[in-house]
């Protein structure tokens, strides 16, 4: 199963200000990235902050939050999920999905990262300084990434799309 990271950040690496900044600030290019690979993939996981600035089922996508409170969430079309990555990914591959899109925020990227099943990244770097803010990861990897593609976006962004070699380690 194709299991990739999708995320803006700034050219200093950062996917936000605070953990109330996640809308907004990438531009419109990124947005078009963001629809266009998540409904290749036809799923998206998030954390429940990153689904609160959302609030709904986007169409063609499968939404999956995770939450220690489903209660709060009550929006159609939506699922709910406390699932260890493995179990999760190992139900949704049985369920027929060939992909995934992990969409944040930086608790939900570890816990996949942590995990071991994520083998793209797909990051757009935007040219902007938050000089500090959230990072893309909290934890510490040592992993070799490959450069799969560069792509330069219309608005000064890059589309850099990676994968994981979880062979190579730095």
């Amino acid at each position: 199963m194709k299991v990739f990271i999708l995320a803006a950040v700034t050219a200093d690496g950062f996917i936000g200000r605070d953990s109330d900044h996640f809308v907004d600030w990438s531009g419109h290019e990124d947005k078009k990235v963001f629809v266009r690979l998540t409904k290749a993939a036809g799923t998206m996981i998030m954390g429940s902050r990153t689904f609160a600035t959302i609030g709904r089922a986007l169409p063609g996508r499968r939404t999956i939050v995770y939450t220690q409170h489903p209660e709060r969430i009550s929006v159609p079309d939506v699922e709910t999920t406390t699932e260890d990555p493995k179990t999760l990914l190992a139900r949704l591959e049985s369920e027929g999905l060939e992909a995934v899109a992990i969409c944040g925020g930086a608790a939900i990227y570890d816990l996949f990262m942590q995990a071991g099943v994520v083998n793209e990244l797909y990051l757009t770097v935007v040219p902007v300084l938050f000089g500090q803010g959230i990072h893309l990861f909290h934890d510490r990897y040592d992993l070799e990434l490959q450069l799969l593609e560069s792509t330069p976006l219309i608005d000064g962004s890059v589309l850099l799309h990676y994968a994981l070699n979880a062979n190579l380690q730095v």
